[in-house]
């Protein structure tokens, strides 16, 4: 998928310069039945983790499922923005910084680097987000020298202990080299009252996990978590 490809996964948008943004919403049924839960010790002991091992987690990670080098096609989300779909509110927006940039801050540091670097992300939101409905995130990422087939990421969200809900999205395929963008659409879940307060006055209890697969097979795992008393 590059900004000028056709998918017939998603809505596409033209942009302002001819390019494309591909609008895309989560699948169905991501939550497949009968699933034997799994614990997060026993994932770490495969040499291959799939998508169906993600979706029988029961929790949120401890750790990271993979290592930074298990991304051998050199994927690098480059900027992030979260918006109200209803509104339009741009929420949250972040872009990495040029890659010179990048170089000087290494050349600063000693010693080794933190191996959670550039995979963790804490967002912190007022009590009115856990109202939305629907949130758009746009993601920009590059691709390096290998062509990426069958890109799909699953994201799971959880308060504590409890599955709050869990996304699950088909990037498709993306050519060598190339630019991408595309906005994925979460539809969130409506919560009670009760556990939004809990959620408020309980800040980053609220967790998640995103994992990126390609041909099926673990590469890249992020994670969050999540405050929601900005404002208080």
């Amino acid at each position: 998928m590059s900004d000028s490809d056709n998918r017939a996964d998603g809505t596409e948008l033209k942009k302002e310069g001819g390019s494309v943004l591909n609008r895309m919403k989560s699948r169905r049924n991501p939550e497949p039945e009968g699933l034997t839960p799994i614990t997060e010790a026993e994932l770490l002991q495969k040499d291959c983790i799939s998508p169906l091992n993600v979706l029988c987690l029961q929790t949120a990670t401890e750790s990271y499922l993979c290592k930074p080098e298990d991304n051998i096609y050199n994927i690098d989300f480059t900027r992030f923005k979260i918006r109200d779909m209803e509104t339009g509110t741009v929420l949250f927006e972040i872009a990495k910084p040029p890659a010179s940039e990048l170089e000087e801050d290494n050349d600063d540091e000693n010693g080794e680097m933190d191996s959670s670097s550039g995979r963790f992300v804490r967002y912190q939101f007022t009590p009115a987000f856990l109202r939305l409905r629907t949130v758009g995130a746009t993601v920009e990422f590059t691709v390096g020298d290998k062509p990426v087939s069958s890109f799909r990421m699953i994201e799971r969200h959880y308060f504590r202990e409890r599955l709050l809900k869990s996304f699950d999205f088909d990037f498709g395929f993306c050519i060598p080299n190339s630019r991408n963008t595309c906005e994925h659409i979460y539809e969130f879940p409506q919560l009670s009252e009760d556990i939004i307060q809990e959620m408020v006055v309980n800040p980053y209890d609220t967790r998640s996990d995103s994992f990126y697969f390609v041909d099926s097979r673990l590469i890249m795992h992020n994670k969050a978590d999540y405050a929601y008393n900005g404002g208080q």
